[in-house]
């Protein structure tokens, strides 16, 4: 798990790309009918658009409301080390999906009048694709390229050497 500042930025970076573009080819999907090699292309595109959407609500917000709630469910101090992260997981994605499907409403769905009944079906729609992946897929992906990128023995090393 990022140590610093600059690591919670390239873990949000990693985690903003693999969840945002994975439900942007999920909605592109639903909304076409179904999947095809064109949807990955198209999702390049909304990707430039809902990334940082993404970036600045998990980077500023919600990764601090994710882990004050998860240590409301589990003790840091006690927990199981997965634990802590189904329940920071949990939380992120109970945040993030409403957040980002509103923002899909806003910018994609031609909703009309209807924007809040369209936001709450998108919500609906998203939410068990996105709990699901970040769970199973996203987050021991990339989680797993973070410990690549920062050892734990390099950021050992560099804090007994700070010392």
């Amino acid at each position: 798990m990022p140590k610093n500042k600059f690591q919670e930025f390239i873990f949000t970076i990693l985690m903003v790309f693999f969840m945002v573009y994975t439900m942007i080819c999920y909605n592109i999907a639903l909304n076409t009918g179904g999947m095809s090699n064109d949807v990955f292309l198209a999702a390049f595109h909304e990707l430039l658009i809902m990334g940082p959407i993404a970036f600045v609500l998990d980077f500023f917000v919600v990764s601090k409301l994710a882990f004050a709630i998860a240590f409301r469910m589990v003790d840091p101090e006690k927990a199981h080390p997965f634990h802590m992260i189904l329940s920071i997981s949990t939380a992120s994605v109970a945040l993030m999906c409403p957040l980002m499907s509103l923002a899909a409403t806003i910018l994609f769905k031609n909703a009309r009048g209807q924007w809040i009944a369209v936001w709450m079906e998108t919500t609906v729609f998203n939410f068990p694709m996105a709990f699901f992946w970040q769970i199973m897929y996203a987050g021991p992906i990339v989680r797993f390229l973070f410990r690549l990128l920062f050892p734990e023995k390099e950021i050992s090393k560099a804090i007994s050497i700070s010392q």
